[in-house]
């Protein structure tokens, strides 16, 4: 065969070719547009909403840095900083125990040196004023300034109550204001920062006694950012191994450390079935582009069949007329790809804050929701969507360049077997028979439709399965154990519950019993300090952790409870006898809970059964006199989990429960540290409403929390998922719409011919249209089947495994969504092949009989 240049030619065709099809061109520009559309909303919504979710939590958590060492002292810091994994390290040092000022009662304030890393990494941006440089200089954030009286102007006068070593003996210093920042209203802790005139002016009380007694100043807190956010957890583990520290607790040489929350890297990894799950999403998609495209470019080729046939009779062959049509498709592509971008990507921009905001409106407002047009969502967009579209124009550029002259004459759109069966029927022509016979004609085609079509309905009931699947009881029972907690506002300001002086008062508790719709409550009674562990009895392979008292006895965290705190306690393992707690002779133990609730009982001290000696915390009396020694003994008679909600929020070695009538007589002056009580459903809000005003005016240094505030984070999570399972849903419904519309009219181009042919022999307008009727409703049945089917397997087999992973989520199985939709496609069914058949049937019998001719 003689070689023969035709690149040249092969354009001038395809170009001919693409003039002549303008209402194709249109209809495939469109097709790809919603393709490229559906990918680009898809990825903006997924980065948006990854961008800031990550955003807010790291305004959450303070600041963007990837890992931090905590509590560490100055050569420390040096030994680390120089790790060849650290990009950038930042130097942060707690310069007080605590700030007393009575204005912060209600937002815990901390007092900190931080360099320029520090404050970079803590998202601190100077709205006015400079940093602190002289010794008496400090920077604050708005609220805090607010609270403690102080103009946001710079020089205005700055007084501070300090707790420096954590004894209750408060210094009072006196500063400037050199500068301040917008509090961020997700971050409620107050900052201060001095500066490093401040630092070296009191290196003496600034002294790291952290491990020794756990008071916070002097404490150095490294923050750390590494060339990326992938596996932070390996990466921090390996500067503190190579740095030469340790990672378990028990060695000398250990370094608290933690990575950052807010990454999601942290939280998620890529494990297979992950992997498995992103690649099945992303293939789900690309089938639904391709399902519309490919059925675009068959009609495209069915219609020019014949201009096909004479471009092989000039000597064109199979591979060139599949270059002319690849061509075509990359020419539709450049149209329709910027298009589907653009549209996709302000689309996904205005679905994202609207996505958010149903999540949580205070954490994601107006001016702090920002999606960023990432370059990784035009290119992975464009590069799905030209992939989709190259896969769907393979079988029709294959059909245009296998078909022969004669065959291109003759074509219609069926699977022809060689050795057809001639069926025998006694009945007649029935047209609900001749539309089963006619789907079945090219029963791949069918089968793609209905599986299009189905796409969108099992994506809109996975969305209400998960959003319904969405458990209320197990996510509130996370955070509240009760309807309302109540206590002093320091123990809402992490972790302060220090006694006496921070307890819960009679006469909040007695105003809340008062008020209608009042159930039961209970008093939780508590002292960090109060009681020790005896060091004799604890066993060489356990450390006291919260430090120890003069005989080396470890502080412990021991609590009573009266009656529903009491029964509000999730015991793991032994028993809660109420006879045998209240006769004081045995104890529970606190065990940690992980995120699922599920017990960590490595953190448990002591096995059911064993002794516990408990002393009285031994501090200094009156006149140098020490008080007298007390020693308890008891057993332990089960374990029970650790909660935010029956704790003071101190994390330390040893928590133990006992009844409230067993504790009070164990301690000097036992305290008040909570109170929780349940109302009525019809009264939750009166109450809600009743602490508010409460706290706000008769008693401010009270605080409260309930379980309406979750319910609402709750509801707004159930309103997302649906919000974007709905969005998606409508965006791969209206492609099946329009892979349904295309269908229909595939199959009646292909068979004008022989429609005329019928109608030439009898067969009249309504009889075909009825014909074309029962078609469209065999897709619908079809269609109604297979998406109930797939959709119940897809819920068992993928939905509830996720709702496995994820602690908060309680599988449910729905069908109802799928099922109220279904009406709708029934419409569908009808009108679409009507419509289709008007449009494509204009043309008189006889000039369609004269076709193939």
């Amino acid at each position: 065969m003689i070689k023969v240049k035709s690149s040249k030619t092969i354009r001038n065709l395809s170009g001919k070719s693409f003039k002549m099809n303008k209402p194709r061109n249109l209809i495939a520009v469109i097709a790809i547009a919603l393709t490229a559309l559906l990918f680009t909303t898809l990825f903006t919504m997924a980065l948006g909403a990854v961008e800031n979710f990550q955003r807010a939590t790291m305004r959450q958590a303070g600041g963007d840095g990837h890992a931090v060492l905590k509590y560490i002292n100055d050569e420390q810091f040096d030994r680390v900083k120089n790790h060849p994994l650290i990009k950038e390290i930042a130097y942060g040092r707690v310069l007080s125990d605590k700030v007393v000022n009575s204005g912060l009662i209600k937002r815990h304030a901390e007092f900190w040196y931080y360099d320029d890393v520090a404050l970079k990494l803590g998202l601190i941006e100077l709205d006015g004023g400079h940093k602190p440089v002289a010794e008496n200089e400090v920077i604050a954030d708005s609220k805090t300034l607010q609270l403690l009286g102080i103009p946001l102007k710079p020089g205005a006068p700055v007084t501070l109550n300090l707790d420096i070593r954590g004894n209750g003996k408060v210094v009072q210093r006196d500063f400037v204001l050199s500068g301040w920042w917008e509090s961020d209203p997700v971050f409620n802790v107050g900052q201060i920062l001095a500066s490093r005139a401040y630092v070296d002016a009191h290196t003496a009380e600034l002294k790291n006694t952290y491990k020794e007694n756990h008071i916070l100043t002097g404490a150095i807190s490294a923050t750390i950012m590494f060339g990326n956010s992938l596996d932070l957890e390996r990466k921090l583990h390996k500067v503190i191994t190579e740095s030469g520290y340790s990672l378990d607790e028990k060695a000398p040489n250990y370094m608290a450390s933690n990575v950052n929350w807010s990454y999601l890297s942290s939280n998620f990894s890529m494990d297979p079935g992950t992997i498995v799950m992103i690649a099945s999403g992303l293939l789900l998609i690309t089938f639904t582009g391709y399902l519309i495209i490919y059925n675009i470019f068959q009609i495209s080729v069915i219609r020019d069949i014949r201009f096909y046939g004479l471009l092989k009779t000039i000597g064109t062959t199979g591979r060139q007329i599949r270059r002319i049509i690849r061509r075509q498709a990359l020419i539709l592509s450049v149209i329709g790809i910027p298009v589907g971008l653009l549209a996709g990507f302000f689309v996904g921009k205005s679905l994202v804050p609207l996505m958010l905001q149903t999540a949580n409106a205070n954490t994601f407002s107006n001016n702090t929701v920002t999606v960023s047009p990432s370059p990784w969502i035009f290119i992975g967009s464009a590069l799905f969507a030209l992939i989709t579209v190259l896969i769907s124009t393979f079988k029709p550029g294959r059909i245009a360049g296998a078909v022969s002259p004669v065959e291109a004459v003759r074509y219609s759109d069926r699977n022809v077997k060689k050795h057809a069966i001639l069926k025998k029927s006694t009945g007649g022509a029935k047209m609900p028979r001749m539309a089963v016979s006619n789907l079945g004609r090219n029963k791949k085609r069918t089968v793609l439709v209905v599986l299009s079509l189905s796409l969108s309905l099992i994506l809109l009931n996975t969305a209400f399965t998960l959003s319904r699947s969405i458990d209320m009881d197990k996510y509130l029972s996370h955070f509240n154990d009760s309807d309302f907690l109540i206590a002093h506002a320091e123990y809402f300001q992490r972790p302060y519950f220090s006694g006496p002086d921070n307890e819960t008062s009679e006469s909040y508790i007695q105003a809340v019993q008062a008020q209608p719709g009042f159930e039961e409550g209970g008093r939780l009674y508590g002292n960090p300090v109060a009681l020790t562990v005896d060091a004799a009895h604890t066993g060489a392979a356990l450390i006291g952790e919260g430090g120890a008292d003069a005989a080396g006895n470890f502080f412990s965290a021991v609590y009573g409870l009266e009656e529903l705190p009491l029964h509000l306690l999730k015991l793991i393992d032994g028993e809660m006898d109420a006879d045998q707690l209240s006769s004081g002779k045995y104890i529970l133990e606190g065990v940690d809970l992980d995120d699922y609730g599920r017990p960590e009982m490595e953190t448990a001290n002591y096995k059911v059964g064993e002794k516990v000696v408990l002393h009285n915390y031994m501090a200094p009396g009156k006149a140098g006199l020490t008080k007298e020694l007390h020693t308890y003994e008891f057993t332990v008679i089960g374990h029970v989990g650790i909660k935010v909600t029956n704790t003071n929020r101190v994390y330390g070695t040893y928590t133990f429960y006992l009844p409230a009538d067993v504790y009070k007589p164990l301690v000097e002056q036992p305290a008040v540290m909570s109170y929780v009580f349940n109302v009525a459903d019809d009264q939750e809000q009166a109450m809600e409403e009743f602490l508010k005003d409460y706290t706000e005016i008769k008693e401010p240094v009270m605080n409260y929390s309930s379980k309406l505030t979750s319910k609402q984070e709750l509801s707004g999570m159930q309103k997302t998922i649906k919000l974007i399972g709905g969005t998606l849903s409508i965006i791969i419904g209206l492609i099946g719409i329009l892979n349904f519309v295309n269908a229909i009219l595939t199959s009646i181009l292909t068979r004008r011919r022989e429609f005329a042919m019928l109608q030439s022999i009898g067969m009249t307008q309504k009889q075909l249209r009825s014909m074309l009727i029962y078609e469209g409703l065999y897709y619908v049945t079809g269609t109604s089947l297979f998406s109930i089917l797939l959709g119940t397997a897809f819920s068992v087999a993928i939905v509830k495994p996720l709702c496995n992973m994820l602690w908060f989520l309680g599988y449910h199985f729905m069908i109802w969504p799928l099922l109220a939709v279904l009406p709708f496609l029934l419409i569908l069914g009808v009108t679409i092949p009507l419509a289709a058949y008007s449009t494509a049937n204009r043309q008189s019998i006889v000039e369609r009989l004269r076709e193939a001719e």
